[in-house]
């Protein structure tokens, strides 16, 4: 198999699948040099080279000529057996959809897409792209889909659950309102009730708003590296503060063993890190027990924030979940206490804009801790 057949498209699918970077760069301007080199008519066994520069792509590739398979990459013989060179393609992905793809010729010199379902593990998307070279042989690349198909689940999920937490409290607000405009059907006394419970819930539907928003906000912003100097101890004073009207009497200590408490960061979006995590301590904690909000250092370069609560726990088959966007391990409960769903979604996010990372232990019957590690700044 000659270099120059699919020295072209390897150029491409590096560029495509790697963003162009400098190393592949190198490789498509020797590719390109081979291709445009004067050969022979004659086709040689495949040289290591061609090997070796197939192998270094993750996703399965098959080149074949003639219905046979001519070379197959690590990833393909993982997904479809060690056997499969030198053997009919048809028998190597064996699938109605691509059966009369792979049957063809490759003629017409255009690249055709299918989708397939089942190749490997059962139910697993993969898209498959046949490119005809100009050897005549064939280049069949192998795609999973199994992430993009998870994204696109996740948005339908997100605009499903999103329709439902508006939907609720609206149907009770039309409820109300339509038994408050029969004036003789309702006395003064129930009136006043309905009117409690219709600002419940439009308070519920605005706070919920304000955290689509505030999330898509920081989804935004998620590539951007906060550049500011903030200084977590006086903000959690500042943040402890605001929190004190619906403490409950319940104490918010703060624990700093970590010296300096200075981190890259954008100050509002921390605040708001620190205000969700204190309030589902507050929300899930046990009456009467205090919140602990521990600084420690985490290394020469990290700081560890922690949160922690005493309160019934959270089983261990729920944590992987938390931060999932409208997850509750008690709905009713989350609901009853306020909750919209998205608190811990937003911190993730928060943390992840900061280069940071979050983890969430819990024990059932003792309590939950929350720990971010957040990068320290640099003292100049």
């Amino acid at each position: 198999m000659e270099i120059a057949s699919i020295a072209l498209l390897l150029a491409a699918l590096a560029g495509a699948a790697l963003g162009g970077g400098a190393a592949f760069g190198l490789i498509r301007s020797r590719l390109v040099s081979e291709a445009l080199s004067p050969k022979g008519d004659d086709i040689p066994a495949a040289d290591d080279d061609s090997v070796t520069l197939l192998a270094a792509f993750e996703d399965p590739l098959l080149v074949v000529r003639d219905r046979r398979v001519l070379i197959a990459n690590p990833a393909a013989k993982a997904l479809l057996g060690d056997h499969i060179e030198g053997s009919d393609v048809r028998l190597a992905i064996r699938h109605p959809a691509a059966a009369e793809h792979l049957a063809g010729d490759g003629g017409g010199g255009e690249r055709v897409r299918i989708e397939l379902v089942g190749l490997g593990e059962l139910g697993r998307p993969w898209e498959m792209l046949l490119t005809p070279l100009a050897d005549g042989s064939r280049l069949v690349h192998l795609a999973d889909q199994s992430q993009a198909r998870a994204a696109e689940q996740m948005r339908v999920d997100f605009v499903a659950n999103a329709s439902h937490e508006l939907r609720t409290p609206l149907a009770t607000l039309i409820g109300f309102i339509e038994t408050l405009q029969d004036e003789a059907a309702v006395d003064p006394a129930t009136r006043q009730r309905f009117v409690g419970i219709m600002a419940g819930e439009a308070l519920r539907m605005r706070d919920l708003l304000d955290d689509l928003m505030s999330l898509s906000r920081i989804e935004a912003e998620r590539f951007a590296l906060p550049r500011d100097t903030v200084d977590l101890r006086p903000l959690i004073g500042e943040v402890r503060a605001a929190l004190k009207p619906i403490a409950g009497g319940r104490s918010i200590r703060l624990e700093n063993r970590a010296g300096e408490t200075l981190v890259g960061g954008d100050r509002s979006q921390l605040a708001q890190m620190l205000t969700n995590l204190i309030v589902n301590a507050l929300k899930y904690g046990r009456a009467e027990t205090p919140v602990r909000i521990r600084l420690d250092d985490a290394g020469p370069d990290l700081l560890r924030l922690s949160v922690i609560d005493k309160g019934d726990g959270i089983a261990a088959e729920h944590v992987p979940r938390l931060t999932e966007r409208f997850y509750r391990v008690d709905p009713g409960r989350s609901r009853q206490v306020g909750g919209t769903g998205l608190g811990l979604a937003i911190v993730k996010h928060i943390v992840l804009r900061h280069r940071g990372r979050l983890e969430i232990r819990s024990r059932l019957g003792v309590g939950t801790r929350v720990e971010v590690l957040l990068p320290r700044a640099a003292v100049t």
